[in-house]
């Protein structure tokens, strides 16, 4: 369980980031929920629906510091406290080298490696005076092998790896860890996809990897789990 402890989780608005909320809440957890679109209020007045009444919502891009920054201000204002960060929000695209723009690019690794360091940096300093916390952010099993017509998404998920490798292994003295998951074919809407459909009926559901990431977060003090790669049955992917 996860009585009362406070975490924060990007992409919110839906997808896994909406799973991980309610799984989360489910765990007694108190919740920060961040999110791009106004959909975030509607995953928090979901929640509060279903009576999780401490819950409260962010509209913020992730890639933009002085607004994660203003947004953990609010939540320690309001809950006083940070155990957990979930890192989450992410985009991908599928193309060849050649035809990603220089545009694309710097989105990209805006959001999904830019965005992670912003929301580490906002919360460590509470995190070391605390001498505890839990960093979780979602990678991709890509983060480990490549793909073609994948060049900008991977590149993003190996420098989450490196990132994530690095950083635990710098806090870890202040009693924080740091891990990630990996998983391979999601259901969601990713890369514009749509969710639900027949095509993907035996991929990954987003409450699979919500199920990692509430194990990862409520593992003993004592244990740092450092990655959780997981895939659905069907999907065939290299070994390393």
């Amino acid at each position: 369980m996860l009585t009362n402890q406070v975490a924060i989780v990007t992409g919110a608005s839906r997808g896994i980031g909406k799973a991980v909320a309610f799984q989360l809440a489910e765990q007694g957890a108190k919740l920060a929920l961040a999110g791009s679109s106004e959909g975030v209020y509607e995953t928090e007045k979901e929640l509060k629906e279903k009576g999780f009444s401490y819950v409260k919502a962010f509209q913020v891009d992730v890639a933009n510091e002085q607004q994660m920054q203003k947004m953990v201000t609010e939540v320690l204002e309001a809950f006083g406290q940070i155990d957990i960060l979930v890192n989450n929000a992410g985009i991908g695209f599928f193309k060849e080298v050649e035809e990603t723009t220089v545009e694309e690019w710097e989105r990209i690794f805006a959001i999904n490696v830019q965005g992670v360091f912003i929301g580490v940096k906002a919360v460590l300093p509470h995190m070391k005076e605390r001498k505890s916390g839990t960093i979780i952010t979602v990678s991709s099993d890509v983060g480990r092998y490549t793909i073609p017509n994948g060049a900008a998404y991977t590149a993003t998920k190996y420098a989450v790896q490196g990132f994530s490798g690095s950083l635990a292994q710098e806090v870890r003295k202040y009693g924080i860890r740091v891990g990630t998951i990996n998983p391979g074919m999601v259901d969601t809407y990713f890369a514009n996809s749509i969710q639900g459909v027949p095509e993907k009926r035996d991929w990954l559901k987003a409450e699979d990897v919500a199920q990692a990431i509430v194990y990862m977060a409520s593992a003993p003090k004592h244990m740092l789990i450092d990655e959780i790669i997981l895939h659905p049955l069907i999907q065939q992917y290299p070994i390393a």
